[in-house]
Protein backbone atom coordinates (compact mmCIF):
# COMPACT_ATOMS: atom_id res chain seq x y z
CA UNK A 1 0.00 0.00 0.00
CA UNK A 2 1.52 3.34 -0.48
CA UNK A 3 -0.50 6.96 0.89
CA UNK A 4 0.95 9.70 2.31
CA UNK A 5 4.35 11.21 1.87
CA UNK A 6 4.98 8.19 -0.45
CA UNK A 7 1.95 8.75 -2.40
CA UNK A 8 3.43 12.56 -2.75
CA UNK A 9 6.52 11.15 -4.65
CA UNK A 10 5.16 9.30 -7.13
CA UNK A 11 2.30 11.65 -9.06
CA UNK A 12 2.67 15.31 -9.88
CA UNK A 13 -0.85 16.80 -7.90
CA UNK A 14 -0.79 18.77 -4.81
CA UNK A 15 -3.46 20.52 -3.01
CA UNK A 16 -6.90 19.76 -3.15
CA UNK A 17 -5.80 18.42 -6.46
CA UNK A 18 -4.40 15.64 -5.08
CA UNK A 19 -7.86 13.49 -5.04
CA UNK A 20 -6.25 9.82 -4.24
CA UNK A 21 -5.60 8.65 -0.88
CA UNK A 22 -4.11 5.77 -1.53
CA UNK A 23 -2.46 3.11 -4.03
CA UNK A 24 -3.95 -0.52 -3.07
CA UNK A 25 -1.49 -2.39 -4.95
CA UNK A 26 0.01 -2.73 -8.39
CA UNK A 27 1.81 -5.25 -11.06
CA UNK A 28 4.30 -3.92 -13.20
CA UNK A 29 4.24 -6.83 -15.00
CA UNK A 30 0.53 -7.17 -15.39
CA UNK A 31 0.20 -3.40 -15.85
CA UNK A 32 -2.51 -2.72 -13.52
CA UNK A 33 -3.09 -0.65 -10.45
CA UNK A 34 -5.93 -0.16 -7.53
CA UNK A 35 -6.14 2.85 -5.99
CA UNK A 36 -8.63 4.52 -3.46
CA UNK A 37 -10.47 7.89 -2.80
CA UNK A 38 -12.91 8.90 0.04
CA UNK A 39 -15.45 11.66 -1.45
CA UNK A 40 -14.79 14.51 1.09
CA UNK A 41 -16.20 18.11 1.35
CA UNK A 42 -13.04 19.51 0.82
CA UNK A 43 -12.82 17.90 -2.64
CA UNK A 44 -11.93 20.95 -5.61
CA UNK A 45 -14.78 19.42 -7.69
CA UNK A 46 -17.10 18.81 -4.13
CA UNK A 47 -20.56 20.61 -5.77
CA UNK A 48 -22.16 21.30 -2.46
CA UNK A 49 -25.94 21.74 -3.83
CA UNK A 50 -25.67 18.54 -4.74
CA UNK A 51 -23.53 17.14 -1.79
CA UNK A 52 -20.70 15.38 -3.45
CA UNK A 53 -18.79 15.23 -6.53
CA UNK A 54 -19.89 14.93 -10.19
CA UNK A 55 -19.50 11.71 -11.47
CA UNK A 56 -17.97 13.10 -14.79
CA UNK A 57 -15.35 13.48 -12.17
CA UNK A 58 -14.22 10.05 -12.96
CA UNK A 59 -11.92 10.54 -15.62
CA UNK A 60 -9.53 12.88 -13.42
CA UNK A 61 -9.97 9.78 -10.37
CA UNK A 62 -8.64 7.66 -13.27
CA UNK A 63 -5.99 10.25 -13.93
CA UNK A 64 -4.80 10.08 -11.08
CA UNK A 65 -4.35 6.70 -10.52
CA UNK A 66 -2.74 6.41 -13.77
CA UNK A 67 0.20 8.87 -12.97
CA UNK A 68 0.53 7.11 -9.59
CA UNK A 69 1.36 3.88 -11.82
CA UNK A 70 3.19 6.03 -14.07
CA UNK A 71 5.26 7.22 -11.10
CA UNK A 72 5.61 4.18 -9.53
CA UNK A 73 7.35 2.52 -12.86
CA UNK A 74 9.35 5.91 -13.22
CA UNK A 75 10.55 4.75 -9.72
CA UNK A 76 11.69 1.50 -10.37
CA UNK A 77 13.23 2.69 -13.72
CA UNK A 78 14.71 5.79 -11.84
CA UNK A 79 13.31 8.54 -14.70
CA UNK A 80 11.61 11.33 -13.94
CA UNK A 81 8.68 11.47 -16.45
CA UNK A 82 5.10 12.32 -16.39
CA UNK A 83 1.75 11.49 -18.18
CA UNK A 84 0.16 13.99 -19.89
CA UNK A 85 -3.51 13.17 -20.66
CA UNK A 86 -4.15 13.27 -24.85
CA UNK A 87 -7.76 11.62 -25.00
CA UNK A 88 -10.64 10.52 -22.77
CA UNK A 89 -12.71 8.02 -24.63
CA UNK A 90 -15.25 5.41 -24.26
CA UNK A 91 -16.89 6.83 -20.89
CA UNK A 92 -19.97 5.06 -19.51
CA UNK A 93 -21.09 6.66 -16.11
CA UNK A 94 -23.65 4.71 -13.97
CA UNK A 95 -24.42 7.02 -11.80
CA UNK A 96 -25.00 11.26 -11.77
CA UNK A 97 -22.61 11.83 -8.61
CA UNK A 98 -20.14 10.37 -5.98
CA UNK A 99 -21.55 10.88 -2.64
CA UNK A 100 -20.17 12.38 0.01
CA UNK A 101 -18.35 10.04 2.44
CA UNK A 102 -18.32 7.39 -0.27
CA UNK A 103 -15.29 5.26 -0.96
CA UNK A 104 -14.87 4.53 -4.54
CA UNK A 105 -11.93 1.89 -5.97
CA UNK A 106 -10.33 3.03 -9.13
CA UNK A 107 -8.69 0.14 -11.21
CA UNK A 108 -6.72 0.84 -14.49
CA UNK A 109 -4.36 -1.17 -16.55
CA UNK A 110 -2.79 -0.51 -19.52
CA UNK A 111 -3.99 -2.03 -22.96
CA UNK A 112 -1.47 -0.78 -25.10
CA UNK A 113 1.84 1.32 -25.84
CA UNK A 114 3.19 2.42 -28.16
CA UNK A 115 6.90 4.76 -27.61
CA UNK A 116 5.91 7.19 -25.31
CA UNK A 117 1.90 6.89 -25.51
CA UNK A 118 -0.42 4.51 -23.49
CA UNK A 119 -3.40 3.70 -23.27
CA UNK A 120 -5.17 2.46 -20.32
CA UNK A 121 -8.97 1.05 -19.03
CA UNK A 122 -10.45 2.50 -16.27
CA UNK A 123 -12.76 1.28 -14.17
CA UNK A 124 -14.48 2.83 -10.93
CA UNK A 125 -16.54 0.79 -8.08
CA UNK A 126 -18.90 1.82 -5.18
CA UNK A 127 -19.49 -1.01 -3.07
CA UNK A 128 -18.22 -3.13 -5.21
CA UNK A 129 -20.11 -2.52 -8.20
CA UNK A 130 -18.95 -0.92 -11.22
CA UNK A 131 -20.45 2.40 -11.91
CA UNK A 132 -18.04 4.48 -14.16
CA UNK A 133 -15.76 2.94 -17.22
CA UNK A 134 -14.01 4.55 -19.85
CA UNK A 135 -10.40 4.69 -21.66
CA UNK A 136 -7.34 7.28 -20.96
CA UNK A 137 -4.44 8.33 -23.34
CA UNK A 138 -1.29 9.55 -21.90
CA UNK A 139 1.69 10.71 -23.32
CA UNK A 140 4.82 9.78 -20.99
CA UNK A 141 7.23 13.38 -21.57
CA UNK A 142 10.59 13.88 -19.16
CA UNK A 143 9.34 15.93 -16.19
CA UNK A 144 12.35 17.84 -16.86
CA UNK A 145 10.94 19.54 -19.87
CA UNK A 146 7.31 20.28 -18.44
CA UNK A 147 7.59 23.14 -16.87
CA UNK A 148 4.60 24.02 -14.04
CA UNK A 149 3.58 27.62 -13.35
CA UNK A 150 3.39 27.22 -9.41
CA UNK A 151 0.98 30.48 -9.52
CA UNK A 152 -1.68 29.40 -12.12
CA UNK A 153 -0.72 25.20 -12.08
CA UNK A 154 -0.35 26.11 -15.83
CA UNK A 155 1.45 23.90 -17.70
CA UNK A 156 3.67 24.78 -20.59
Amino acid sequence: MIENEELLSIVPHRGRMLLLKRVINYNLQEHTIEAECQIERDCIFYDSEKEGVPSWVGFEFIAQTVSAFIGIKNRERMINNIGLIMSVTQMRIGLPIFQTNSIITIKAKEVDSMDSVHVFEGEIFLEGEKVLKGKLTVMDVDGEQVVIKKESNAVE
